[in-house]
């Protein structure tokens, strides 16, 4: 049987994991981002909240005694780059970027609350907090993201229709 702080940190190493993957994949898009400056704006601005969260869930590994994983945060900043990537070949990035955001966001969402119940159970009332905080960031983008889907979609539709400009991104 494995020890529940096991798996506490096993799931801690997951988050800082996928935090670096969303850093990567986020980083990209917004690079690539020209059109839509609403949207370049926040996502840039999340990039900075998801850098400040890894080092918040790095910091809750060491004080906990452990480190974040090497080859899981490699493997997903990989997996990352080709989540970033995948949308350069299609005609409509920003909506497929915007669509993986929303999902991605929905999936720290949901694994910031079972660390929240985890580290409650376990009586880690700082790791409860830290993740109580990122929780309610990726809310926040969660929430922005899915206010925008109307707007978002307008101007990608409007740009289509102008020869000048470009929609993709």
């Amino acid at each position: 049987m494995t020890d529940p702080k096991d798996h506490l940190l096993s799931w801690l190493r997951d988050a800082h994991a996928a935090e670096e993957q969303a850093i990567t994949m986020l980083s990209n898009l917004a690079g690539r981002i020209e059109n839509y400056p609403e949207l370049k704006a926040r996502m840039e601005q999340h990039v900075t909240e998801t850098e400040r969260q890894a080092e918040r869930v790095r910091a809750c590994l060491q004080r906990l005694g452990s480190d974040t994983s090497t080859i899981k945060d490699t493997g997903t900043k990989l997996l990352g780059l080709g989540q970033a990537l995948s949308g350069v070949f299609t005609s409509d990035e920003v909506m497929k970027g915007v669509l993986a955001s929303y999902a991605f966001e929905h999936m720290e969402i949901a694994s910031y609350r079972i660390l929240m119940a985890a580290a409650r159970e376990l009586g880690d009332a700082e790791t409860e907090r830290v993740c109580g905080e990122i929780l309610q960031e990726e809310l926040a983008m969660a929430k922005w993201l899915e206010n925008h889907f109307d707007s978002i979609t307008s101007r990608f539709f409007l740009l289509e229709k102008d020869p000048s400009a470009t929609a993709k991104h």
